[in-house]
């Protein structure tokens, strides 16, 4: 490091993590304190063994198969050279822990970014449990938000989940919104009912994009998952399962209402969903302005820079290219 090299980089070659060295500076006794071993393992293998390890697994009998495949098949022949992790360990050493087979590798690309600058242009969609008295069984609550506003422009709570059930809500939500052909994508993640035949069918029909998550990826969906934290993290979220469906619809109805009409967003400057979608939010914020300015007019010693940024988030982007340009989904 003292002849101008990076400290990660010196780190890294040592095998020792750049913040022990820090500690140790901080502490006062040396650079230098690793003990390490000072001895060999004895279960090391030896560099034939290693060689024998590395000569059967890259063989044309072998070279194709995975190291799960290949220790129990030498050990059918009666033959033992290493467990599982070691041979991972070596292959990982030489820079050969690759796909091993003539099918590629499954990839899961993150889906595409999605940009809304209006209402009804994306939607995203998924469905939450909630539970009911019977231990084990489920009641299901889809939900429907539009992406740049926030609001919940369907949702339907069922005793199942169903593809029918799914394209029944998509296509009256399209139908209360007014949703033309070819004008709006949603997103889901890839469960039954956003993929199923019926489902896929209306979205067709209806001339709405489809977009999907990778599978087992929550983040691909963060607005939905945001929405449903709210939901189970409200004061009035029941102590107690549902007792009946009726009882179910009868609580998500309110709690709907309150998000879209009363609830104070804060990825959208604080106005309500509702306020948002109607484009109600631009005179509210302008009002704020106002308000702030000519507080800071009687009183400008209190401020000592500008006053709190009431500008209207414009565009609101779903998997944006790059993570710092996403609005907040809470």
């Amino acid at each position: 490091m003292t002849a101008g090299a990076r400290q990660d980089k010196a780190c890294e070659i040592l095998g020792v993590d750049a913040r022990t060295v820090q500690r140790w500076k901080g502490q006062g006794i040396g650079e230098d304190r690793r003990a390490g071993p000072t001895t060999a393992p004895a279960n090391k293998l030896s560099e034939q063994e290693r060689d024998k390890v590395l000569e059967v697994v890259n063989s044309p009998e072998y070279r194709n198969v995975s190291p799960k495949q290949i220790v129990p098949h030498l050990a059918d022949q009666g033959e033992y050279l290493a467990s599982e992790s070691t041979v991972y360990r070596i292959l990982r050493e030489e820079d050969q822990l690759a796909h091993r087979g003539r099918a590629k590798p499954p990839t899961h690309h993150r889906p595409d970014e999605l940009v809304a600058t209006g209402p009804n242009q994306v939607w995203c969609w998924d469905i939450t449990y909630l539970p009911s008295i019977v231990r084990g069984k489920f009641f299901y609550c889809y939900t429907i938000m539009d992406v740049f506003s926030r609001k919940v422009v369907g949702r339907a709570v069922h005793d199942a989940e169903s593809d029918v059930h799914a394209a029944v809500l998509v296509a009256t939500a399209c139908a209360l919104e007014r949703v033309r052909q070819d004008q709006l994508v949603i997103h889901s993640d890839n469960g039954g009912p956003m993929k199923g035949a019926t489902m896929l069918a209306m979205l067709q029909k209806l001339g709405v994009a489809t977009s999907f998550s990778r599978p087992g990826v929550s983040d691909d969906n963060p607005f939905i998952e945001s929405l449903f934290r709210v939901m189970k993290f409200r004061p009035e979220y029941p102590s107690q399962p549902f007792a009946s469906l009726e009882a179910a619809r009868l609580w998500v109805d309110q709690f709907f209402g309150w998000y879209n009409d009363q609830h104070l967003h804060s990825g959208i400057k604080f106005v309500t969903p509702s306020q948002r979608h109607a484009g109600q939010d631009r005179e509210i914020l302008e009002r704020r302005r106002e308000v702030y300015e000519a507080a800071r007019a009687r009183n400008p010693q209190r401020w000592s820079g500008k006053t709190r940024d009431w500008s209207r988030v414009e565009v609101v982007r779903l998997n944006p290219a790059h993570a710092s340009s996403s609005s907040d989904a809470a």
